[in-house]
């Protein structure tokens, strides 16, 4: 095997229900061939095949160590530990037989703060556009990206950039102007005074690995344009503080129609009955129930689509 892949032994992980479940914004699914999606991680870029023996990795430029992979995918997680903590009832388990695979991933810090200070009100295929745009803006060009011998494959795979995400420091050092170009609208002077903070050392994220859930959150809203969700996003995929539950419209709904679905429950009785339901991973069960209604949507949007146009051909 060349230096520049490797294959992770690892079972149950489902890529394309852990790279699609709005955790990052940066992974892209090959449309045609072996089902593949092509990402960024750090400097890296990489191409991702699940295969019987695990997954197998490819990156552009040959790797010394795999340790930042293995970090950010989770592959060493005990994942049916995880899933016995879940509640025993039909929405989890409906949910679970859905989504089996799907891990948290554990993403580098910043990015993942900035990313979801762009995801306010958005969409994520327009998350994913702003990411994009911010990256192939003032991101540096990541080794072996176009021009590379070995970089075609991931140009046709459609990766969606070639540049790191911008650090701290570079995205504070340019202009409430030069951020709005790239489509981030009211979000860019909250992305850009926060850049400052992290770029000024008035904030440290690192700081943040050593606190305890309730401490990282007080602190986390400080910043501008972070809100409880926004948080408790960044202390799930960033930090791995599983006991964060965001919710957002998607997990209100779940929530909502799963377990409240004779009378609604307000916020304050929802917040309540997720601090206790759920267990010692209700993030992770919270990303299950997440991925569960978007996919579910879907397929009823789909199967809808189809039945109105059979029966306009029977018209």
């Amino acid at each position: 095997m060349r230096s520049n892949e490797i294959v992770l032994s690892v079972r149950d992980y489902d890529l394309d229900a852990t790279l699609d479940s709005g955790q990052v914004f940066r992974w892209t699914r090959s449309a045609g061939g072996p089902p593949a999606w092509t990402g960024i991680v750090g400097r890296h870029r990489v191409r991702l095949i699940r295969t019987e023996n695990g997954i197998h990795a490819e990156t552009a430029m040959p790797v010394e160590n795999w340790h930042w992979l293995r970090e950010f995918l989770q592959s060493d997680v005990d994942l049916p530990a995880i899933l016995k903590t879940f509640p025993d009832d039909e929405p989890m388990r409906k949910a679970v037989a859905a989504c089996h695979g799907l891990r948290v991933l554990r993403q580098d810090p910043w990015e993942c703060l900035a990313s979801f200070i762009l995801s306010s009100t958005k969409q994520i295929v327009q998350i994913r556009q702003i990411v994009a745009q911010l990256c192939d803006c003032f991101g540096e060009e990541i080794p072996g990206g176009p021009g590379h011998p070995d970089a075609a494959r991931y140009v046709r795979q459609g990766s969606p950039t070639s540049h790191a995400f911008p650090s701290a420091r570079r995205i504070a050092s340019l202009t409430e102007a030069q951020l709005r170009s790239c489509k981030m609208g009211f979000r860019a002077p909250n992305l850009l005074a926060t850049a400052r903070l992290v770029a000024d050392g008035k904030f440290d994220l690192e700081r943040l690995h050593h606190l305890k859930y309730e401490d990282a959150l007080r602190e986390l809203v400080t910043l501008p344009g972070v809100g409880r969700k926004i948080a408790d996003c960044v202390l799930l995929f960033a930090y791995g503080f599983d006991s964060a539950f965001p919710v957002d419209v998607w997990v209100e709904r779940a929530l909502q129609q799963l377990y409240f679905p004779k009378r609604r429950a307000g916020e304050k009785r929802l917040k309540q009955f997720a601090a206790t339901h759920f267990g010692p991973h209700a993030g992770y069960a919270q990303q299950y129930l997440f991925h569960y209604m978007r996919t579910k949507a879907k397929n009823n949007h789909a199967k809808n689509a189809k039945v109105a146009r059979e029966k306009s051909q029977t018209l």
